[in-house]
């Protein structure tokens, strides 16, 4: 079960508003939801959860990149939603790089076209999914000014939203859209 909600800060607090994210397919789609979301261009932050697998923080301010942290990234990528925050540069890979190693390359000592031990099942066969690290990836500083330090976001388990947003004083408002 997926939860997704927008929490806009303006002049008189957060603001929350549950979302689809059915129709978005890459993070800049993610971002401009986010912005539609703060006409004041201010903070706006986007919470995934996936229940008891992973959660993931997008923080937009105005027209600056998304900061992104994702509490789990290998779990993350087996999410449809998970795979808009898990951008090739949050993963440091090159942007087109699937994954693949060297091994994929006949860098490995083999004449091309021979069969290496590793091919069935090895790198290359797993694909992306070898490529991204279990554990959390990105910006774990996203809401440091915001109370929730590098620490403590690291530390979130099963009921995360709920704790971040208690801390940034939403907990109520997010409460209305869950």
């Amino acid at each position: 079960m997926y939860f997704a909600a927008l929490l806009a800060r303006t002049e008189d607090g957060w603001e929350a508003s549950d979302t689809e994210l059915d129709d978005v397919e890459t993070l800049s789609d993610l971002a401009d939801l986010a912005r539609e979301a703060s006409p004041d261009e201010d903070t706006v932050l986007v919470l995934i959860e996936q229940e008891d697998g992973w959660f993931g923080v997008v923080r937009v301010d105005g027209e600056e990149d998304p900061r992104i942290y994702v509490s789990d990234a290998a779990a993350a990528a087996r999410s449809s939603y998970g795979e808009i925050l898990l951008t090739d540069e949050l993963l440091g890979r090159e942007p087109g790089d699937d994954g693949a190693d060297l091994d994929a390359l006949d860098l490995d000592g083999t004449e091309d076209g021979e069969p290496d031990d590793e091919d069935a099942d090895g790198p290359a066969a797993a694909g992306s999914a070898e490529a991204v690290p279990h554990g959390p990836v990105g910006d774990a500083q996203v809401l440091e000014d915001l109370g929730v330090s590098e620490k403590e976001l690291r530390s979130l388990t099963s009921d995360a939203l709920n704790e971040i947003a208690e801390v940034l004083g939403a907990s109520e408002v997010l409460e209305t859209v869950r």
